[in-house]
């Protein structure tokens, strides 16, 4: 549901996001960002540089994040800034499931010139991957 029926207020929770990445969205994501760096689709390569499996692209991680703040503004035009560090990889299983990523986030602040902050929390196995994830939106 977008937000626009309600108004927004600091404190207010967006309704959580839970969305599966799997290695086919990893293989569709490479061929639209042109990273086709091979720790993002093959285990022996993601094994031979020390990383626990086939890792997410930092930044679809961040770009599914995003879209708990878009989903639940229903326009992403609204979106004015996003920012995040990354903290720890999402590991792709080489199955139907996938990896789970948990999402929520909330306003932290509006703000008097017609946005506000928004931070957002992403977890993989219980543990935050994004750092100081935070969205500018307009009100």
């Amino acid at each position: 549901m977008a937000e626009t029926a309600q108004k927004i207020t600091a404190g207010s929770e967006l309704p959580p996001l839970e969305l599966r990445v799997r290695r086919a969205d990893l293989v569709r994501y490479a061929g639209a960002s042109l990273d086709f760096n091979p720790i993002h689709w093959n285990d022996r390569v993601a094994d031979e540089v020390g990383l626990p499996g086939v890792i997410a692209h930092g930044m679809y991680t961040m770009a599914i994040a995003g879209r708990l703040v878009t989903d639940w503004l229903g326009d992403p035009g609204r979106l004015v800034e996003y920012t995040a560090r990354f903290i720890r990889p999402v590991i792709v299983p080489n199955d139907a499931d996938g990896a789970l990523v948990e999402l929520s986030g909330k306003v932290r602040d509006v703000r008097e010139d017609g946005t506000a902050r928004v931070d957002i929390t992403a977890r993989f196995d219980g543990k935050a991957v994004l750092g100081k994830a935070i969205a500018i939106i307009r009100v």
